[in-house]
């Protein structure tokens, strides 16, 4: 029979284990605007250009791209899974997107918007098919849809490409264009920053998701569907990264088979960075936002100091290899802690 005393221990277990990772998360956060800072107040120093308004301006339209599809793959990673997919879903989504403005220029954005949210959703269900009911393991699955959506994306363009006089000036201006000094590409990129976020911190399918990602048996056993909410995660990933290829052919105006190629490792790189444990249950849209912000002003300011691209390949990979390490010593730290107080209580 369980007594009132055996509930206290388990309450404040559970308490100092919530607190002990919003001090991690915080910590984590702070630490990445302080790298951001000291990032800019260097490259500055070096190259007084480098925060002129138009270098911010296009280090903010980088990063909104990036960091849209750095939500969705939080929602995926903190269930303790990972989507490879997104940079071939981001080029199918931008190429159906940019063939049917071409084709039809009269097309409302808002309708562009939706038709590469679409796509993006229906290649989020096919990942999350096949993670629920293949029993293969979400790296392997999505390194395959990877290849495969890419395949599509070049049946499909067969060469060709789509460049900025065929398609709207009212699409091409939602790349450009502000709404009070900020790009609109920005705006979209917090609202689904804020909407995101609220959902998981706030609701319980957000908590669930968390649940799943700390220790997948026991959301079982407290009845969380676990199948239907990994499907809606790869559904939600895929739904913004369909967004996110809207967003990027709206900003380049040119569209190829190959666009967001590469993108899913920086993705993946962004959010580890900002947080998100790669062995799920950890992690927060803004960390991850901070992330892509952080990995696109490492990429302009190499650029603009003129350092090889090695290098900025293998700073990216370094700092994945210290946030994982930083994310095992914490996660060493708390279990300790937990442990010790768990005897105290004894």
């Amino acid at each position: 029979m369980t007594t009132v005393q055996d509930i206290h221990p388990r309450i404040g277990r559970t308490a100092a284990r919530r607190s002990a990772l919003r001090r991690v998360l915080t910590a984590r956060e702070i630490s990445i605007v302080f790298a951001l800072a000291v990032l800019v107040a260097v490259t500055a120093g070096v190259r007084p250009a480098f925060v002129h308004s138009q270098s911010i301006r296009d280090i903010l339209l980088g990063a909104a791209i990036v960091a849209v599809l750095a939500v969705g793959q939080t929602v995926v990673m903190i269930t303790r899974s990972v989507d490879l997919s997104v940079g071939s879903i981001l080029g199918l989504s931008a190429y159906a997107a940019g063939t049917v403005l071409s084709d039809h220029p009269g097309l409302p954005v808002v309708l562009a918007l939706v038709l590469g949210m679409a796509v993006g959703a229906c290649c989020g269900v096919i990942n999350g098919l096949l993670v629920r009911f293949g029993n293969v393991p979400a790296l392997v699955v999505t390194l395959g849809t990877l290849y495969m959506f890419r395949g599509v994306a070049y049946l499909w363009a067969d060469g060709e490409q789509i460049y900025a006089d065929e398609l709207p000036g009212g699409f091409l201006k939602l790349g450009t264009a502000s709404l009070l000094g900020v790009p609109y590409l920005v705006v979209i990129a917090l609202i689904v920053m804020v909407v995101v976020g609220v959902v998981l911190r706030n609701y319980p399918v957000g908590r669930q998701l968390y649940a799943m990602g700390s220790s997948p048996p026991g959301a079982r056993l407290a009845g969380i569907p676990v199948g239907r909410r990994l499907l809606g995660a790869f559904v939600v990933s895929g739904t913004l990264a369909g967004l996110a290829g809207v967003l990027f052919a709206a900003r380049f105006g040119t569209i190829d088979a190959s666009a967001g190629n590469g993108y899913e490792l920086n993705v993946v790189a962004a959010a580890v960075v900002g947080g998100v444990a790669v062995a799920g249950g950890v992690g927060t849209v803004w960390g991850a936002a901070l992330g892509a912000l952080l990995l696109t002003t490492i990429s302009s300011a190499l650029a603009v100091l003129n350092i090889n691209q090695f290098w900025q390949q293998a700073i990216v990979g370094a700092l994945i290899l210290l946030a994982i390490g930083i994310d095992r010593l914490i996660a060493l730290r708390v279990a300790a802690a937990l442990k010790k107080e768990g005897s105290n209580v004894r």
